[in-house]
């Protein structure tokens, strides 16, 4: 209440409403260490109504978790009441909502409802894919550890919360529990306005174990409900909890007022008298009460973890291969020689699709990485994102025939839910990735925004990348998507031209650590690149580079991503033919051409040579920066149209004819 009043900003009513299960959980039920907030083995909580945000910063400085900095532990507390003090003001460690590697203790970023739903069952696939895969007998239980998400009115609303529920539930994800916050307040008021379904039943819909406590301060009653939901193992579990928002305060306990602004003076003393509270005093701490859970959760959790790290030892001593490839996990290596299996590609006319070149790579990938899992929603024939290799299999429970240690996962159609569920699985340790059609990328805007947020090592590999997608027509065919893409910041976005191109990214990608990446790729067959006529297709870490070039400082210069870099390519060699001099770029990566110094961008784009075409089959947003005010850019600019890829590139002008024309006009230009 007081930091929410000092800041004169934030949402108290939530925080109060919770805060006894927060203590039942902490106090009595969570396996955590305090001092080892990275415990591999520890229990998750992820805080969805992130909105709450103080509850979980008042808790993380009452139990004395420390700090943590470039990835280690340090030895000082995470918050103190100086920083909480600090809430929602610039710089401080306390922001609005809670961020991942800025507050020790903050296992996922949160704030967009539902999201943090989504994160909660990826990290319980995580749980389950590491136990299943590494555990050994007499070791069965070494990873075992449960998720706990608190989750409110506005995550049930949010369809990725659904999608979600129902992909956990479809699993039987028996390590995960959702507690749900039923206060039946948003902003606009009573939820009575618009949410009167019944959750329970829905849940038991989704085959999750369901308990509802009509008093959600008893704090015996939802220690109670939280060993009933750890008993079923085969099934996710949820406790509807019926709340009262702010609770305790005199005026607007119960209503929408407690919600989203600060209670104010006279309502926080009538709260504070109502709770017994010793003090008007704010941010007043009594004395004792750290000591106090310190003798709960600190000592629980310090006995656990020195007996887990015992176990660990013996563990390494018995299986210490097994044990390197789950240090490199926890410390987010690679294994050596992880890319020894890379194929190579030969030049050819006819050429593959980058989807197809994609997913051998992938596959020579996985193979080489233990831990790398992922698949789509529901389109892997097509994204050709499915491991086929001996032993690789299917994350499924045994009565879907498969097993947690399978590693194509079956996100069903629910683009939205499966960003959510990459973003906990990368939480995790374990490296994701998820993929789809580029048009549906729309679907999963925020979890990708999440992942750049985090800094979280998520690939998303999305196919059909272009109007090439033909016949399915402009429902169905990406045009702003790329430009929205490479405006994430954080976010790396590859489209590569040929399927060495396609290697060179996967190489980019793969050794990445603290940011997702995009690959952009196509459904129709692109030529592969002769590399013994042309650049090596190696300088696609650089962005863009110079594929051709006359041999001379060019009067015209052809810029290209993707499918489209062989339509310059061809007009690139008739220019020459001519004694047009000219130059062909491969523009695989705006985003990596930016991270390289100002002489090796003039190498590639002389700032002196005027006469530019950029080519692509997209919205031409983002060109102008590199094709000049005065430079042509063959882009879409509208929404595509049902029929023959042939008869589209006539249609909008991705012919030789019209790049040969636009280039010859450029290469007059001084």
């Amino acid at each position: 209440m007081d930091a929410v009043q000092k800041a004169n900003s934030g949402h108290p009513g939530t925080a109060m409403a919770l805060a006894p299960a927060m203590y039942a959980l902490w106090q009595h039920e969570l396996k955590y260490d305090p001092q080892q907030p990275l415990w591999p083995a520890r229990d998750r909580f992820v805080l969805s109504i992130g909105h709450a945000s103080v509850l979980l910063y008042s808790t993380i400085f009452l139990t004395g978790i420390r700090d943590v900095a470039h990835g280690k532990v340090v030895d000082r507390p995470s918050l103190t009441v100086k920083d909480i003090e600090q809430f929602r003001q610039l710089n401080s460690k306390t922001p609005g909502h809670p961020e991942y590697r800025f507050t020790s203790g903050v296992e996922t970023t949160t704030g967009p409802l539902g999201q943090g739903c989504g994160n909660s069952v990826g990290m319980a696939i995580a749980e389950k894919h590491i136990q299943a895969t590494y555990g050994r007998p007499g070791f069965e239980d070494l990873f075992s550890h449960y998720v706990y998400t608190f989750c409110g009115d506005g995550d049930m609303m949010e369809g990725v919360a659904s999608e979600a529920a129902s992909t956990a539930g479809h699993l039987g994800l028996g390590n995960l529990i959702w507690l749900y916050d039923s206060n039946q307040i948003s902003i606009e008021g009573s939820t009575e306005i618009a949410f009167t379904e019944d959750v329970g039943k829905r849940f038991e819909g989704y085959k999750w174990h369901v308990q509802t406590l009509s008093d959600a301060n008893d704090v015996n009653a939802i220690r109670k409900a939280l060993e009933a939901a750890r008993q079923v193992k085969d099934r996710p579990s949820l406790i509807i909890l019926k709340t009262v928002i702010g609770y305790g305060a005199p005026k607007k306990a119960g209503t929408a007022a407690a919600h989203g602004e600060p209670l104010g003076a006279e309502e926080i003393a009538g709260a504070k008298k109502a709770y017994g509270w010793p003090s008007t005093e704010p941010f007043y701490v009594p004395d004792g009460v750290q000591d106090h859970f310190k003798q709960g959760l600190g000592k629980r959790g310090a006995e656990a973890y020195a007996a887990w790290t015992k176990k660990f030892a013996e563990y390494t001593a018995k299986y210490p291969d097994e044990a390197e490839q789950l240090k490199a996990i926890f410390e987010h290596r690679l294994p050596k020689d992880w890319d020894k299996d890379l194929p190579k590609w030969e030049a050819d006319p006819k050429g593959v699709a980058s989807r197809a070149s994609s997913g051998k790579v992938i596959n020579a990938i996985a193979k080489n990485v233990p831990w790398m899992i992922g698949g789509s929603a529901d389109l892997s024939p097509s994204t050709k994102t499915n491991l086929t290799f001996d032993g690789a299999g299917s994350f499924q429970p045994a009565q879907w025939n498969g097993s947690y240690a399978g590693r194509n996962l079956h996100f069903g159609v629910r683009e939205h839910a499966m960003g959510a569920i990459c973003n906990g699985i990368a939480l995790s340790g374990i490296r994701p990735y998820c993929s789809g059609f580029l048009i549906f990328s729309d679907y999963m805007k925020a979890p990708i925004r999440l992942s750049a947020i985090m800094e979280l090592p998520v690939i998303y590999i999305f196919t059909h990348d272009s109007i090439g997608v033909g016949e399915d027509g402009p429902t169905h065919q990406p045009i702003e998507q790329l430009a929205q893409l490479r405006a994430t910041p954080g976010l790396m976005t590859i489209r590569p031209a040929d399927a060495n191109e396609v290697d060179a990214a996967w190489r980019t990608i793969m050794p990445l650590t603290e940011k997702p990446a995009v690959l952009i790729l196509s459904r129709q067959n692109l030529p592969t690149i002769d590399r013994s006529k042309y650049a090596p297709a190696e300088n696609l870490s650089k962005g863009a580079y110079v594929l051709a070039c006359c041999g001379s400082k060019p009067d015209v210069i052809l810029m290209a991503s993707g499918s489209e870099v062989g339509l310059v390519v061809e007009v690139y060699e008739k220019l020459i033919a001519e004694g047009v001099k000219a130059r062909v770029v491969s523009f695989p990566s705006f985003d990596l051409f930016e991270e390289q110094d100002q002489a090796y961008k003039d190498s590639v784009l002389p700032p002196d040579v005027k006469g530019r075409v950029a080519v692509e089959q997209a919205a031409a947003f983002g060109w102008d920066r590199y094709a000049g005010l005065g430079g042509d850019i063959i882009a879409m600019n509208s929404f595509g149209a049902s029929a023959p890829l042939s008869a589209l590139l006539t249609k909008f002008g991705f012919t030789p004819e019209k790049v040969y024309e636009a280039a010859l006009k450029q290469s007059k230009r001084k």
